[in-house]
């Protein structure tokens, strides 16, 4: 475990480093504080604006920090030919990609935080104050970092046998295919033969983002059930396992001479 810990640690100030971070970060605030002026010109309705904008500005620029990162983490080491010292040491190929998603998943609850910070500002600028309900707001923003940790993991997924573009591709469509999840299913339901059995299994197949997406009830104050709250958790959790022990038997049985 300590092996994995430094290389997440390692991951973790390295992703800090990039300052493309930081400026993905920086417009995603901005994206909230324009979400007030949005709001400003609608009437009535400035909070279920703000609360819109900015946990979408939050989803969206996080999904691209994710899948930006996310699909260097292998090639980047290979080209800078530090992975070849890394597993000359003691350190097992495991070791290395579990360390580089937990690397990854702190950078992207850093982020999150700093995203959240201008959200809950920006709210408050409106509002002069918090509500009971918008306590549901972090349970918005609880299940954007699931979303994020599912799309981490299909990152390390494709980065651990395909090259950089690639695995930008292959995450950013399973993204889009994934939120619209709902719909894939109910349209399995509507079909026969073997239509029916291709969407099915492409439907549950696919990591289900639209489950994780309540930013529309958050921003009309509707609760979220604790059921869900445990269903999605488990489901992100059981997800992005999956996908890291593929990760795992991919790069153990990869040639990297």
């Amino acid at each position: 475990m300590s092996r994995v810990v430094y290389i997440a640690a390692n991951t973790f100030r390295e992703a800090v480093r990039d300052r493309v971070l930081y400026n993905l970060i920086a417009f995603a605030v901005l994206l909230s504080g324009a979400a007030i002026l949005v709001g400003q010109i609608s009437i009535d309705i400035e909070r279920l604006v703000v609360v819109n904008l900015g946990l979408t500005a939050v989803s969206l620029f996080g999904v691209v920090i994710a899948i930006f990162i996310g699909i260097g983490l292998v090639s980047k080491e290979m080209e800078k030919r530090t992975l070849y010292t890394v597993l000359s040491r003691p350190v097992r190929r495991w070791e290395f990609i579990v360390g580089k998603f937990f690397g990854l998943a702190g950078t992207l609850l850093v982020n999150t935080f700093f995203m959240a910070v201008g959200v809950f500002a920006a709210l408050l600028y409106v509002s002069h104050k918090f509500q009971s309900s918008d306590a549901w707001i972090l349970v918005a923003l609880f299940f954007i970092v699931l979303q994020l940790l599912i799309l981490c993991s299909l990152a390390l997924l494709f980065s651990s046998f395909s090259s950089p573009l690639l695995s930008a591709v292959f995450a950013f469509s399973l993204f889009v295919i994934g939120s619209f999840a709902e719909d894939l299913r109910l349209f399995a339901r509507m079909t026969r033969g073997l239509t029916h059995g291709l969407a099915a299994t492409a439907a549950y197949l696919v990591p289900n983002f639209s489950a994780l997406n309540v930013i529309g009830q958050v921003a009309h104050e509707q609760p979220i059930s604790w059921h869900l709250i445990a269903c999605n958790t488990a489901y992100a959790l059981a997800y992005s396992t999956m996908a890291i022990c593929g990760a795992v038997l991919i790069f153990e049985r990869r040639n990297l001479k």
